[in-house]
């Protein structure tokens, strides 16, 4: 067997993402496209890049080891490059945002503010308070608003007239940042909003004064102060988000909507048509799509959205087309279909996915007639819905005065690539630096059992017919919030292949609530998180087991993070006689100790469904154990809070069940962001095989 070190080169590449282009920008005139890449597939520092169309070249606008390279020592040119890049690790230009004309691009690095003529390259620093968070242009590229401190701020293009638009007003309060939920919860990571004509900002205010306060302390550093966290937990109060229309002098007008029923600010925006909100419901049943009156912030519904268990909130709306037409989802049987002006465009059967954006009625979206796959699709008045991609795998795409850049990750390489197609025009290809694997993917997709549940087998490269059968590790995700058997040569799959290599054939389901099967399927979980996602971990095992004899189903392990964490504790504690060993990382053990807007979505609250707390809680089941557990945590994770990992090993511990614990100093709930992370595949590794041969 070959001796493989893929985890480390994973780690190097960041996962196979360092070299790839990413958060495409077009220029209005559709002929030059702006985005970020590092110059190398293990280079960790991400430069701003512009690549003109009509001549297929590329141009470097800003490199940050440029930008922050010393000077005045004596150094080899190696050595000072190697020193720059090394300390710009973490300081790369994360994201940026330009004016309307894409004439003027801003970055935040290492704190300060810069921006950039993308004419020129010319490059500068601006004298901004520091630290700088989410500095955006206004549209006519004179003014620029950032974040500091919890005070958004404005500054001109200049560098003169920096100050303060909004200062918080009470010791909890911040202006233009998203609250807890809206960041890890609703997909919304942004709290002001620019008007076109960039007169006025329509800007959230968040107060966290009534939510409850938590702290995460070092315990490898006593000497430091633990840090406070506001922290939202299932059943408990959430931030009082309000939304202001605020003028360039400081003065604003509230937004008003009726916050009782409606205390969620799922989205908001400001178009050619004026400033749009939409807000919902505590129970997340319902959902209200409003325009704001810029004389008085009184609002107006332009739609309403109800269902029984929850409203999902899909990425990209609401939003408007150049003319004015409303975009928005219905959920129709088994299928979520985009509409437009309230009537349904896409088919039946072609599951939405996103709107990524509009270039004046055309509408870019993705969507799935097949579960495993995610494609590029546009709509337009004049043809409807059509597909814009075929190959099998994961697309995206910007659109922009007929420009499309096309994104695409398939089974054929590691990492995205970049196309950008014009009408009429040879497609240009965005250059990639993105690593080869060292490991190749064997791997067998298949759909199983009545439901029909998609999985993805992984063998040993090594092995033949007739070889000794092999232990199982089942390695999902399975929950909600992310689809780990798609077409695509993802690091995850890459981990899973990893584990196949050194003795086991692996297999991974996305069964009950996984998106991309329709609502009906990812309503299937609501009160009860882990019982129909177990039962079809447990059918797919042995629907692909009757066809694969080179499984051993007296030898079947399990291992998973986050909310597959959960899933392999409870397939240890419930169903024993099918599993015999489990490595859980990072597991939400209580389900009360999860933030409101994801916990209630699937559970209610606590003081409605107690019986579905207890019941989805791996504490409850603790003393059932009787197999091998392996418990990891780290205990920098303010998304997952160690506390879980803690209190599960104690219940563990006064029941008298023998487990292992791993806890991670200075790790978060990215574990495999972490420098540490060969090592932790090698120590789960070395769990498996102890206990499964």
């Amino acid at each position: 067997m070959p001796t493989i070190s893929l985890p480390h080169q994973l780690t190097r590449t960041r996962g196979f993402t360092l070299g790839a282009a990413e958060q495409f920008t077009v220029a209005p005139d559709g002929a030059t496209v702006f985005f970020l890449r590092t110059r190398t597939g293990d280079d960790p520092v991400t430069c701003l890049w512009a690549l003109d169309l009509d001549s297929a070249r590329e141009r470097l606008l800003v490199d940050p080891a440029e930008l922050l390279g010393g000077a005045g020592e004596q150094l080899s040119e190696e050595e000072r490059t190697r020193r720059e890049r090394s300390r710009t690790l973490a300081a790369g230009i994360i994201g940026y945002s330009t004016d309307a004309a894409v004439s003027l691009a801003v970055f935040a690095l290492s704190g300060s503010l810069w921006t950039v003529d993308t004419a020129t390259g010319a490059a500068r620093r601006l004298p901004a308070e520091g630290p700088v968070v989410d500095p955006r242009p206004d549209p006519t590229g004179r003014r620029i608003a950032y974040l500091s401190g919890g005070t958004l701020r404005l500054i001109d293009a200049d560098g003169t007239g920096d100050h303060a638009l909004a200062a918080p007003d009470g010791p909890a309060v911040t202006f233009g940042a998203p609250e807890h939920v809206a960041a890890e919860s609703m997909d919304r990571h942004r709290g002001y909003w620019w008007a076109p004509d960039g007169e006025r900002l329509l800007v959230a205010r968040v107060d966290n004064a009534d939510v409850l306060l938590w702290y995460l302390a070092d315990p490898a550093d006593p000497a430091k102060p633990p840090r406070a966290v506001h922290y939202p937990a299932a059943g408990s109060a959430n931030a009082e988000v309000t939304l202001w229309l605020t003028e360039l002098d400081g003065s604003r007008r509230e937004v008003r909507w009726d916050r009782r029923a409606f205390e969620y600010l799922a989205t908001a925006g400001w178009d050619a048509h004026g400033p749009l909100a939409s807000v919902q419901s505590r129970d997340q049943r319902t959902v209200q799509v409003l325009a704001i009156d810029l004389a008085d912030g009184s609002t107006t519904v332009l739609a309403e959205q109800r269902d029984d268990h929850w409203v999902h909130l899909l990425p990209g709306l609401p939003a408007r087309t150049a003319g004015g037409a409303l975009l928005g989802s219905v959920d129709e049987g088994d299928t979520r279909r985009l509409t437009v002006a309230g009537t349904p465009v896409t088919e039946p059967g072609v599951e939405l996915r996103a709107v990524l954006g509009t270039d004046g009625e055309a509408v870019l979206f993705t969507a799935s007639p097949d579960p495993v796959e995610i494609q590029l699709w546009s709509y337009h008045p004049e043809h409807g819905a059509r597909p814009l991609s075929a190959e099998p795998g994961v697309h995206h795409g910007v659109l922009r005065a007929g420009t499309l850049v096309h994104t695409a990750r398939t089974l054929g390489h590691a990492g995205s690539r970049s196309t950008v197609l014009r009408p009429g025009r040879a497609a240009v290809p965005v250059a990639s630096g993105v690593e080869e694997p060292l490991l190749a993917l064997r791997a067998e997709f298949a759909a199983v059992g009545e439901r029909e549940l998609r999985t993805v087998l992984f063998l040993p490269s090594w092995h033949r017919p007739g070889d000794p059968a092999l232990p199982v590790l089942l390695d999902p995700y399975a929950g909600p919030g992310f689809q780990k058997v798609l077409a695509q040569q993802s690091a995850h799959a890459l981990i899973s292949q990893w584990f196949a290599e050194q003795g086991f054939a692996v297999l991974v389901t996305d069964g009950s609530g996984v998106r991309g099967r329709g609502p009906r399927w990812e309503r299937e979980v609501h009160g009860d998180a882990f019982g129909p996602v177990l039962e079809d971990q447990v059918t797919a095992l042995h629907e692909v087991a009757a066809r694969h004899p080179e499984l051993d189903l007296g030898r079947v392990g399990i291992r998973g993070w986050s909310f597959s964490g959960g899933l392999a504790a409870m397939a240890v504690l419930k169903r024993p006689e099918v599993f015999h060993a489990a490595v859980v990382g990072a597991p939400v053990t209580d389900m009360g100790l999860y933030d409101t807007h994801w916990r209630e979505r699937y559970l209610g609250t606590p003081e409605e469904h107690p019986e579905h707390y207890a019941a989805c809680s791996p504490l409850t089941w603790a003393a059932r154990l009787s197999r091998p557990l392996l418990l990891i945590h780290g205990l920098a994770d303010d998304n997952v809070f160690a506390a879980n990992t803690l209190r599960f090993s104690s219940a563990l511990l006064a029941a008298g069940r023998p487990h292992e614990v791993l806890p991670l100093s200075g790790v978060t709930h990215a574990g495999s962001a972490s420098p540490v992370f060969p090592q932790l595949l090698e120590h789960q590794l070395e769990f498996l095989r102890r206990h499964l041969g």
